[in-house]
């Protein structure tokens, strides 16, 4: 590890700003730490030609005094986004070779923000999995291991891959996208900070679709202060996105005051289940300690149908996944298979062959709700479940400015674990869940290790398009926490 790559995010642009580096050094030597990293699986694709040229040209545009937000900046993208000419897979074996004619909206505004891509990140096929062993490409390890054990870990899913190259200083920052929160479960397996922001905030346009009305991109970097910077340059009103919200993007960064007297933060009883670990709990009543102590008020708060959002979930998600994979047939992207055999027979064995197990249960389930006779009965019903969820934080929302609870249930569990047990994988979501169906800004932070050393994460969820909040809160809470233990394996 060099002491580039050490740098968080902000460090970087500031040395970047004072002329005391250049982004070529600064991605020279994150190329060669993801080089370094190969054995974590976090890239599917490196581009370091691409990634140098592109740093020629920031420094190019920083003498001409043309610097952007996140100038010659080297970051991660998960490879869920199109990006013009660079292969782009979704973790899948159906879209092999497939090579964008265009750019997603969100990866040109980081260009147009001077970022530079070293390269497309691993995760679960199709965003579906929590643990990033769905992957067509193979598992992501995490750079984190048990103390005394050194089995190799998840690092969470589905933007795994992003997770582990930052918590493993391969990347100063990356993109996720999170539908029931596979941007904030991994980045509590691996030590860092990950936020969703609102629904609409962020285009989806140029985003492989996973379940429409709830993928969202957000950025993942190792400090509250990072992620508050990607976000800006990220989000923004597209009209190539119906789904869009033409709202201002203000200044994440200048909200981190640290000055949060007097705000009002929930507690949700429900979200105390059963069987809940006591380092979970421990770590929970620690953070609602710290926000005191910084002058908050802390109020309990119930949102009565928590106990419902999972459930509702995996009717939804997969009702929606199966409605946009229907689109990969063998004749407009990647893989073809059976070309010989009439049309049907084509479909069959391209999407048999294509799609992973996870992916084609998910297509399935999706395909049950949606058929004639259960539609009212599961996927009606859980649209207006999610209704009533959705109102549960509303109302909750009228007493407090912000909400606390744990991030996921566990920390990072072994590689291979859970495989063959699709609901224990699905409630690695039970706390991520809810925020997304309402389609709300949450972020997670680290806050402390658990028995055996690993990372565990406290989640903040905000009013819908109240970011500043959630980073102002969650700028407290990460000073508190004063994490700053570092992952088993670091990039060399």
């Amino acid at each position: 590890m060099s002491d580039l790559t050490n740098l968080t995010l902000a460090e970087a642009r500031d040395l970047l700003a004072k002329g005391e580096a250049s982004s070529k050094e600064l991605t020279e030597a994150h190329i060669a730490a993801v080089e370094a990293a190969r054995s974590l699986n976090a890239f599917i694709t490196e581009t370091p030609e691409k990634a140098l040229q592109m740093a020629e040209a920031s420094d190019k545009r920083r003498k001409a005094g043309e610097a952007g937000v996140l100038e010659g900046l080297p970051i991660g993208m998960k490879d869920l986004f199109c990006t013009e000419g660079v292969l782009t897979t979704a973790a899948s074996h159906i879209l092999d070779g497939f090579h964008p004619t265009y750019e997603s909206t969100v990866s040109q505004n980081m260009w147009d923000a001077g970022a530079v891509l070293l390269g497309k990140t691993n995760l679960d096929e199709f965003a579906m999995g929590s643990s990033n062993m769905t992957s067509h490409y193979g598992g992501v390890e995490n750079p984190w291991r048990k103390s005394g054990d050194n089995r190799p870990l998840v690092p969470g899913g589905s933007s795994g891959g992003s997770a582990a190259a930052v918590a493993a200083r391969c990347a100063l920052g990356a993109t996720g996208t999170d539908t029931g929160g596979s941007i904030r479960q991994p980045a509590a397996f691996c030590g860092i900070v990950g936020m969703k922001p609102t629904y609409g905030r962020c285009s989806r346009w140029g985003i492989v679709a996973f379940a429409s009305s709830l993928d969202q991109a957000g950025p993942m970097g190792r400090t509250v202060r990072d992620t508050a910077i990607m976000l800006e340059a990220m989000a923004g009103y597209d009209a190539k996105d119906s789904t869009s919200v033409n709202a201002p993007v203000p200044n994440y960064e200048a909200a981190l005051t640290g000055d949060i007297k007097g705000m009002k933060i929930g507690i949700p009883k429900e979200y105390r289940i059963d069987g809940m670990p006591a380092e979970i709990d421990q770590l929970w009543l620690q953070g609602i300690k710290w926000l005191e102590e910084a002058g908050a008020e802390v109020v309990e708060i119930s949102l009565p149908h928590t106990h419902y959002a999972l459930p509702t979930y995996y009717i939804i998600a997969p009702a929606e996944a199966s409605s946009n994979l229907a689109r990969y047939d063998g004749v407009r992207y990647g893989l073809r298979e059976g070309a010989d055999g009439s049309l049907d027979e084509m479909y069959e064995a391209t999407r048999g062959k294509g799609f992973g197990m996870e992916v084609q249960r998910r297509i399935l389930i999706g395909t049950y709700v949606l058929s004639a006779g259960y539609y009212d009965a599961y996927y009606n019903k859980a649209r207006r479940v999610r209704s009533l969820i959705a109102r549960d934080f509303a109302q909750a929302y009228e007493k407090v400015d912000a909400i606390l609870t744990p991030t996921a249930p566990s920390a990072a569990f072994g590689m291979g674990d859970k495989m063959d047990d699709p609901i224990a994988m699905y409630l690695n979501d039970v706390f991520t869940v809810p925020a997304s169906l309402a389609g709300l800004p949450g972020i997670s932070i680290p806050a402390g290790l658990s028995q055996d050393g690993l990372p565990l994460g406290l989640q903040l969820l905000g009013k819908a398009f109240d970011e500043e909040t959630v980073f102002k809160v969650g700028g407290v809470l990460e000073e508190a926490a004063g994490f700053d233990a570092t992952p088993a394996f670091l990039a060399a």
